[in-house]
């Protein structure tokens, strides 16, 4: 599978001369299957989602956008996917299954009057809401396995992609510090790509334990654990400049033990395939 970075960005875009290398849209990937010319599974939906619009040459998208959870910074997005927003559109949106409600209702409690202009069922197309439960799903063709994550604020899930040839693991919104369960060890074990919450730095902690996140330090420990081919840092700090990503690109590779290490930047693809 083919994974395309279209927004790497946490809590908050960050515009400006600063961020202009590795790019200040939010929390959205896409995958494309091995063979296919356009994504058909998009996770999470912040404003980078606005960047697959161009990617698919005029074509309306037909597919599935999977949330993580529903903070502002991974949906925000939805409304103003013009690819998604027309009469041709075919979307299933999958959200985290809470508290009794829909995925329709629970999504709305941030997107309809008088937080938006529009409800969800406002958006043009053919658009499905989903309720998504922790456990092991087909969804466009992809093996997708959800396991429940420790983050302040709302259900949180990891996603497990698979295909015949490799395995992302996505944990935009972790807090290891917080406990890692035993089924999260095991679906990461071994994954070829990790994508993971690298919001803070250790100094920081106090910050990232107040908001229930992780530090750079605290992924590579869990990359290292889990015996990951390739580690992908991700959710950046709206503060952290190109230039202190740069910084951290030098140095987070030496705590890595020989695991790759790459800083997300939007625009980025990767082939997801075992290591060599």
């Amino acid at each position: 599978m083919k994974l395309q970075m279209l927004g790497v960005r946490g809590s908050t875009p960050a515009p400006g001369a600063d961020f202009v290398r590795y790019g200040g849209h939010t929390s959205c990937v896409s995958l494309t299957r091995e063979g296919a010319d356009a994504p058909a599974l998009v996770l999470d939906a912040g404003t980078g989602l606005r960047s697959l619009t161009p990617l698919l040459g005029g074509r309306a998208f037909e597919g599935s956008i999977v949330l993580s959870h529903l903070h502002w910074d991974h949906m925000m997005g939805l409304p103003f996917f013009g690819a998604g927003d027309r009469p041709d559109a075919r979307i299933d949106l999958y959200v985290p299954a809470q508290d009794g409600r829909s995925a329709r209702d629970l999504l709305a409690q941030s997107f309809s009057p008088p937080s938006f202009p529009i409800p969800p069922e406002g958006l043009h197309g053919s658009w499905g809401f989903q309720d998504l439960h922790e456990g092991s799903h087909t969804i466009e063709g992809f093996a997708v396995t959800a396991v429940d994550v420790e983050h302040k604020g709302g259900r949180t899930f990891c996603f497990l992609v698979e295909d015949e040839h490799g395995s992302l693991a996505y944990l935009p919104d972790h807090a290891p510090a917080a406990g890692i369960s035993d089924r999260l060890k095991t679906a990461l074990q071994g994954v070829d790509v990790l994508v993971h919450d690298a919001q803070f730095l250790d100094h920081e902690r106090p910050v990232a334990v107040d908001y229930g996140h992780a530090t750079v330090q605290d992924c590579i420990k869990l990359a290292r654990d889990c015996g990951a081919g390739k580690l992908v840092l991700f959710h950046h700090s709206p503060a952290r400049s190109d230039a202190a990503l740069d910084e951290i690109a030098a140095w987070a590779p030496g705590l890595a033990d020989g695991i790759p290490v790459v800083v997300a930047r939007e625009g980025m693809t990767l082939d997801v395939r075992p290591r060599a």
